[in-house]
């Protein structure tokens, strides 16, 4: 997939330049460590225009990352809105995928850095996933554990494992991966979580071993508003074979049915899920709700 061309402007420290010709320093933490924290945000085109959807949410998860992992942030979240949306105008777009990325300064030593810059870039993407349902399988590559890293910030080198997990997957002739915890119960898939269907209630796995994504914390409102029963529970592999319907959740990806897991079909056709009315109920959400920062 082509991000950028020549013409394309990207957000840097306070400036729009373009992409191609950034210069940036090949001697930074995150280009060797992956020391570094990202966000990941949708804008949709509504009646009333570009609209980002939990734009201060994202942005102020962006600064609790970077504070969880010692990185100085010193941007304004509101200000970051504002850059975002021009981002969307100067580079002509309406419906986009946006990054922000927050990185660390020069500093080869294993120490915490004490200088950092913002990127933001923007570009047209589809969801994630696609839109088909997927093929899924349980990867053999664990989850990070909450005891040696802060798994609930997006943090650039954690994403190594999801990389792994999801390469595997696919070479299997699958479509994406479930990672297991460091207790073997399923956590999530390699950067979206898990909901499961079974007689009439949805259940997905509790905070502790997950990151906790946007998009979960809005299924969760949706279900509540809906009277659907959610409950947060460990689920073990047999779970999710057992299950009548499941899907993924996250901004990338949106929401999305899943349709094997492992050798096990679903037999539920997802029209007449739950998740399938979750997923109707959220596409209505980002696209007609004007105030973006309250949630339903």
């Amino acid at each position: 997939m082509k991000y950028y061309d020549e013409n394309t402007l990207i957000y840097l420290d306070g400036s729009y330049v373009k992409a191609f010709a950034t210069g940036l320093d090949l001697y930074t933490q995150a280009l060797h460590y992956g020391y570094g924290a990202f966000e990941g945000l949708r804008a949709y085109n509504t009646h009333n225009g570009p609209r980002i959807f939990k734009a201060l949410e994202h942005f102020e998860r962006l600064q609790k990352s970077c504070e969880a992992i010692d990185i100085p942030y010193s941007w304004d979240n509101r200000e970051l809105i504002d850059r975002a949306y021009e981002l969307l105008a100067i580079n002509n777009l309406r419906s986009a995928y946006i990054r922000p990325l927050v990185f660390s300064g020069s500093n080869m030593h294993l120490t915490s850095s004490t200088e950092a810059r913002i990127m933001m870039a923007a570009w047209e993407w589809g969801p994630y996933l696609g839109q088909n349902l997927l093929k899924v399988e349980i990867s053999d590559i664990e989850r990070p554990s909450s005891k040696s890293f802060p798994i609930s910030s997006k943090i650039s080198g954690q994403y190594i494992n999801s990389i792994l997990a999801s390469s595997k997957a696919i070479q299997h002739g699958f479509d994406e991966a479930l990672l297991l915890d460091q207790d073997g119960y399923v956590a999530q898939a390699s950067s979206e979580n898990l909901f499961i269907e079974k007689d009439f209630k949805i259940y997905t796995p509790p905070i502790q071993n997950i990151f906790p994504g946007i998009t979960r914390k809005n299924v969760i409102l949706i279900c509540k508003k809906l009277g659907i029963d959610l409950i947060e529970k460990r689920l073990t592999i047999q779970d999710i074979h057992e299950a009548d319907s499941a899907f993924l959740s996250g901004t990338a990806a949106e929401i999305i049915g899943i349709k094997q897991v492992d050798h096990i079909i679903y037999k539920e056709n997802w029209e007449h899920t739950i998740g399938a009315s979750i997923q109707r109920r959220y596409k209505n959400l980002v696209l007609e709700n004007e105030n973006y920062e309250v949630i339903i």
